[in-house]
């Protein structure tokens, strides 16, 4: 197999709950994560000279080891000790550094490209354990679809699909620091968690509405109030329709829940007029059954 044309798909959280700080600095985090039907575009083309090759269509992106496209790369082919070089073409439609697992998602795909170009019979737990080393939300974004992860992310539980219902993706035109977030989150002062066991059970029994309600991510006690537009975002989806709106990650990308496609198109283009967001995405669920 000499071409490869994949799909790395972005991710939102449902609920976002932050248990603990341990003591090494890491936090235990207990949350809902759900593959959305927005992917960037990856192109893999073996060569004969050796090495690995990037282009992106965003310039201030890196082609070199300091992207994880790459980094994922060079784990395989050190590891199988590859001789032919790669070409990594990397189309981006994912908001970059938004709380969608973008990055995560561009190396999970390359992962399993290579794994499938050059026959190295890696199952996807084999995978998975190889993607941990590259970033926390790797695993999951080989495994896709509804899950809830906890401890530092890596322990995951497959759910039930979410039922249907149109995502309208917005991101504003700030880019937000993860570390910034976590470091400056009080753990033991938040006023709120989230029903992470409600939300759990409210996909189970198939209840949108009672998972719309539940939608919460306690990251946003740090996030809002040093970039309050992405409560006005929520506050435009919520007036515009939606059955609920949250911050997905670390930020600053929100999202809203609309059951009717016509209530979402609208918000959609009352969304752009606001220039409250740079990019902005009507979407759906991506369900690893269809």
């Amino acid at each position: 197999m000499r071409q490869l044309h994949l799909k790395a798909f972005a991710k939102v959280n449902l609920g976002l709950d932050v248990v603990r700080k341990r003591e090494d600095g890491y936090h235990e985090v207990s949350m809902i994560m759900q593959t959305v039907n927005l992917f960037d575009r990856i192109e893999l083309i073996r060569q004969k000279e050796t090495g690995i090759r990037i282009q992106t269509n965003l310039f201030y992106l890196p082609v070199n080891e300091n992207n994880l496209v790459y980094q994922a790369a060079k784990l395989l082919m050190d590891e199988f000790k590859i001789k032919k070089g790669l070409y990594i073409n990397l189309h981006k439609y994912i908001p970059v550094a938004a709380g969608m697992a973008g990055g995560s998602s561009d190396a999970a795909a390359v992962l399993y490209g290579m794994n499938k170009m050059f026959s190295l019979g890696l199952s996807l737990d084999e995978l998975m354990e190889r993607g941990v080393s590259l970033g926390a939300d790797v695993p999951y974004c080989l495994m896709r679809g509804t899950v809830l992860a906890e401890g530092m992310g890596e322990k995951l539980t497959v759910l039930p699909p979410v039922p249907f219902c149109y995502v309208l993706i917005a991101k504003p035109n700030i880019s937000v620091s993860t570390k910034f977030v976590y470091e400056n989150l009080k753990v033991g002062e938040l006023a709120f968690h989230p029903d992470i066991p409600g939300i759990v059970e409210a996909i189970t029994g198939q209840d949108l509405d009672g998972i719309a309600s539940r939608l919460e991510n306690v990251l946003e006690s740090v996030t809002i109030p040093a970039y309050p537009v992405i409560e006005s975002i929520k506050h435009h989806m919520k007036t515009q329709g939606a059955m609920n709106a949250v911050m997905s990650g670390s930020g600053p990308t929100v999202f809203g829940l609309y059951k009717d496609q016509q209530v979402a198109k609208a918000a959609l283009e009352s969304l752009r007029t606001s220039n409250l967001a740079k990019q902005i995405y009507l979407t759906t669920w991506y369900n690893r059954n269809t």
